[in-house]
């Protein structure tokens, strides 16, 4: 409960421009704010700030020597008994969320634990007394002190000393009923921290899944690179980028929608047979509870191996992030149990459709009569420009949302795949894969084209798809089959969303759950 200051905003002026060297201009210009503030919370936090300053403390010092961390604490004395008392003193430090009996007893808040402050006037110099009256819930303070279990079980440190920290100017959110409006724990992502473990939790384990994937990278040899965010080609995948302009160069440059070019560059230079990027890609599309404009992707490059490898590979990375992060290879998703425990399904995308409409694209050869296949199945495909944008369009309609066990969908069509080896037995597929779960695709791999002169003819087909309206085909990048042509070695490669997954694993119906900070409409 925040207790009331017995000061007020009139009696604070008193001895206001009392000399100060170091905040006088600090001084002035909180009169200047006490006397214009029209939010009471915030008025008499300037005033308590004001008090502060009279006490000759300065409220926002340089830093603090912090010796323990309270989780430590709470861990390395949980064999007290109650009403048991030590002689040990430590330092520790936090944000004060909330306050008993005029300061007396104080609950100070750590990163992922809390512990109480005992503060007996006994124990106190008189100007941390009055101190003491002067904090407000989400100040920050560091505190030195004794260790002892209260009577009624619960660690608290006797306070010998309090250093005021961080003294806020606006109240947190009230404790107990949390923050529960979305639009505010989004766009003020901090205020969400304070109320909400839950937030805290989630970030954290994103944290931590990251950290694992990483992990399990380097520890079977992989590489860590990073590749550049502005490009001169929106290159890479097949989406809208955003445009921004190099002054100094005077030219136009795009952030990247996607790192597999480069990365594919740092293979024929020979860097490592093994490489990968977790960074940022930047699309220009809709938002979604599945899409936010720049997300994290991670990419994975391994020479010598093909599609299956990979999709060995994306099995064996989340198996791992799954046991390592949460200890187990089972997850509830909204209700749906989702089983990662190896080995998953694969099939191919034109069984998959076959199966979910009884239309068999494999002995479908024109476009016109893929679409007309469609229509019988009450699908629009009139603007797909190949036959292997029918199958994509109906796959995504009728099979996609479900697939929601993990599984693999093999074999996609070659004309909507510019990046992947053709299928080594069927011409109009390729060694593509995209794995699935609860419905959402997870990871895209392939066998790597490395044929350059395929490559070239599938950039010029991607050039007539653009020049017909396709917005999302991938430009010619005459720089990348230069490249090719020096040689590049079979290889695999795989991209996996790591905001989905981190969906998935900590059970967040909306990618602005795992974000931090996700992309919000300007506030009227």
């Amino acid at each position: 409960m925040l207790f009331a200051c017995k000061l007020t905003v009139k009696n604070t002026y008193r001895n206001f421009l009392k000399p100060m060297a170091h905040t006088k201009d600090s001084l002035s210009d909180l009169k200047t704010e006490l006397e214009n503030e029209t939010n009471q919370f915030r008025a008499a936090r300037l005033t308590k700030l004001k008090a502060v300053y009279d006490l000759n403390i300065d409220p926002y010092p340089s830093g603090f020597k912090k010796e323990h961390e309270i989780s430590d604490l709470l861990s390395r004395y949980s064999f007290l008994e109650e009403g048991q008392e030590t002689q040990d003193v430590v330092t520790i430090a936090g944000r004060i969320l909330s306050i008993r009996n005029s300061g007396m007893f104080i609950d100070l808040h750590g990163p992922s634990a809390k512990i109480q402050i005992f503060s007996h006037k006994n124990h106190l110099s008189e100007t941390q007394q009055k101190l003491l009256l002067l904090l407000d819930l989400g100040d920050f303070i560091g505190v030195k002190g004794t260790v002892r279990r209260t009577p009624r079980g619960e660690i608290t440190i006797n306070a010998q000393e309090i250093t005021l920290l961080g003294k806020a100017l606006l109240p947190p959110p009230e404790k107990y009923h949390g923050l529960s409006d979305l639009e505010t724990r989004y766009r003020q992502r901090y205020l969400d921290l304070m109320a909400n473990p839950e937030t805290r939790e989630r970030l954290r384990q994103r944290s931590q899944i990251i950290s694992e994937i990483r992990s399990w990278l380097t520890s079977h040899s992989f590489l860590e690179v990073e590749t550049p965010m502005l490009h001169t080609l929106a290159g890479g995948a097949a989406a809208r980028p955003f445009k921004t302009y190099h002054n100094a160069l005077d030219m136009e440059l795009f952030l990247r929608i996607a790192p597999e070019l480069f990365l594919k560059r740092l293979i024929v230079g020979g860097l490592s047979d093994k490489i990968f990027e977790i960074n940022r890609n930047f699309r220009n599309e809709g938002i979604s509870t599945r899409h936010n404009p720049e997300f994290t992707m991670i990419e994975i490059y391994q020479a010598y191996a093909d599609g299956d490898v990979m999709i060995d590979l994306t099995e064996s990375l989340m198996y791992h992030v799954a046991r390592e992060v949460f200890g187990s290879e089972e997850f509830v998703f909204e209700e749906k149990k989702l089983d990662f425990k190896k080995p998953w399904n694969r099939k191919p995308m034109l069984t998959l459709v076959e199966e979910a409409t009884s239309i068999c694209f494999e002995k479908i050869h024109s476009l016109e009569d893929a679409k007309k296949a469609a229509h019988q199945k009450g699908i629009d495909a009139n603007d797909a420009p190949t036959w292997g944008h029918v199958v994509e369009q109906v796959f995504a309609e009728k099979v996609e949302h479900t697939l929601i066990q993990p599984i693999h969908v093999t074999e996609f069509p070659l004309d909507i795949s510019p990046l992947a080896k053709p299928h080594r037995h069927k011409p109009r597929l390729t060694e593509r894969f995209e794995t699935y779960i609860n419905g959402w695709e997870i990871a895209n791999g392939f066998s790597e084209l490395s044929d350059p002169r395929d490559q070239r003819e599938r950039f010029m087909e991607q050039m007539r798809e653009k020049a017909a309206g396709n917005e999302e085909a991938m430009p010619f990048d005459a720089d990348f089959i230069t490249a090719l042509e020096y040689g590049f070695p079979p290889a695999g490669g795989l991209g996996i969303g790591i905001d989905r997954l981190v969906m998935l694993l900590t059970n967040s119906p909306s990618i602005r759950d795992v974000i931090a900070f996700p992309t919000m409409r300007l506030k009227e």
